[in-house]
């Protein structure tokens, strides 16, 4: 799709296409990927027990960086509509993550003085568990969720929820409703549009004259030099720096006024936008960190290439720390089922001869494996009964809350391995 500001075109683009070689954000041709993570199953695919003799299907994880906007991407291979109709991912199940929404939500109700004439829209709104904060100062809400599954979950907790894709389409119609908002939320959505132009266009146009937008996603500096390579899997298309996000909001007559660094997801920038015609002062910050992007060269390629190599001495030292365990007789067990876990356990090759099992608190999970290592998941209690030597933190950047709530592995000398961004053990 081919949208228009008053100022600008947007480059006539195929996003992601199978095969295409241009980037979904300025179009340019894309060289060479810079990583190989293996061909991986989408990592939100758990499977019943009656699909492991089944065919899994498998697709490239290779990684590229635009030349000329220096976005990092992958190409489409699995559309949205098949990832996102019934999702595996409910926020509510992470306590720091509630956490985390109610404090921005006081913030914003705060900052912007929102109150109960004020119109609020969450774009992948998932279960609800931010908008219900909303509900504690009387502030109008709208979710919008193409999950069905979790969408059920967040109308159950009283959360108004529109179940489908957002993109243009969706917001002309809310507009046509009268339907604009003071305030349109992302957070770590924006990894997971493939059409970046008609998802960003389409905030403009929910937008009112002097609304806010504000998009949380994690930082691609993060991700480099932290070496967060396990936050790469195929429903997160693009890694976004503070420039890549500016360069796409200029192209829809939007522009960035503020950005906050946040310790969430391994590090990520919460960026607030809003009309080039609001009244909206740029702040200090802001400039701070463009600067600091710009001094850290994100056109360069050996900022790249060294991090691949990491990424590689990353999956030996973990194999090399599995294998001395298990030669000891050491049981191992991971904790979590998030996507980043599913893209580690599949680039390591490993399946259940180093992880006996996976817990998660996510009921849907439970009882299901893991895609393409074919582990099985249970209910958290399982620990206590079996007693592990090892549990193996997948979504590490839980990790404090996860050690904090199983410290009683203690009781029976169990530790905890951490894989990013070094395998180690922890006490």
């Amino acid at each position: 799709m081919n949208h228009s500001t008053d100022t600008q075109t947007v480059p006539e683009v195929t996003p992601g296409a199978v095969g295409s070689a241009a980037c979904r954000l300025c179009g340019a041709l894309l060289p060479a990927p810079f990583l190989d993570l293996g061909a991986q199953p989408p990592c939100e695919s758990f499977l019943q027990a009656a699909q492991l003799r089944e065919m899994e299907r498998f697709y490239p994880l290779d990684v590229y960086v635009c030349p000329d906007c220096h976005l990092v991407q992958l190409e489409e291979y699995v559309g949205p509509a098949e990832i996102f109709t019934e999702y595996a991912y409910f926020s509510s199940f992470s306590d720091s993550w509630l956490r985390h929404a109610k404090n921005y939500v006081a913030m914003v109700v705060d900052r912007f003085r929102l109150g109960s004439d004020a119109f609020v829209a969450e774009l992948a709104s998932n279960d609800g568990y931010l908008l219900q904060y909303f509900a504690d100062y009387g502030v109008p809400v709208l979710g919008i969720e193409p999950a069905v599954n979790v969408a059920r979950r967040a109308v159950e907790r009283g959360v108004p929820t529109l179940v489908q894709f957002f993109g243009v389409n969706t917001a002309e119609k809310l507009a046509r409703e009268g339907k604009q908002a003071d305030l349109v939320i992302g957070n770590n959505v924006l990894a997971q549009v493939p059409d970046l132009h008609d998802f960003v266009e389409g905030m403009r146009i929910l937008l009112n004259a002097d609304g806010v937008i504000t998009m949380e996603f994690p930082h691609i500096l993060q991700l480099l030099q932290h070496n967060q390579f396990d936050t790469i899997y195929h429903e997160h298309f693009s890694y976004f720096s503070l420039a890549s996000v500016e360069r796409l909001f200029a192209q829809h007559g939007l522009r960035l006024f503020d950005v906050e660094e946040l310790a969430t997801h391994g590090g990520s920038l919460r960026v607030f936008g809003c009309l080039t015609s609001a009244h909206w002062s740029e702040t200090a910050r802001l400039g701070e960190l463009r600067l600091r992007e710009e001094s850290i060269g994100l056109g360069g390629d050996e900022l790249y290439s060294a991090f691949a190599e990491r990424v590689r001495e990353t999956k030996r030292k973990l194999l090399e720390l599995l294998i001395e365990a298990k030669r000891q007789g050491k049981h191992v067990v991971g904790y979590g089922a998030p996507g980043k876990g599913n893209t580690l356990l599949n680039y390591c090759g490993i399946r259940t001869d180093f992880l006996d099992y996976v817990v998660d608190r996510n009921p849907y999970k439970q009882g299901r494996f893991l895609p393409g290592t074919h582990i099985p998941i249970y209910h958290p209690d399982k620990i206590r009964e079996t007693r592990p030597d090892f549990v193996l933190i997948l979504p590490w950047n839980l990790k404090e809350e996860i050690i904090a709530q199983m410290s009683w592995i203690r009781e029976w000398g169990g530790r905890f391995i951490v894989p990013i961004p070094e395998p180690e053990i922890c006490s």
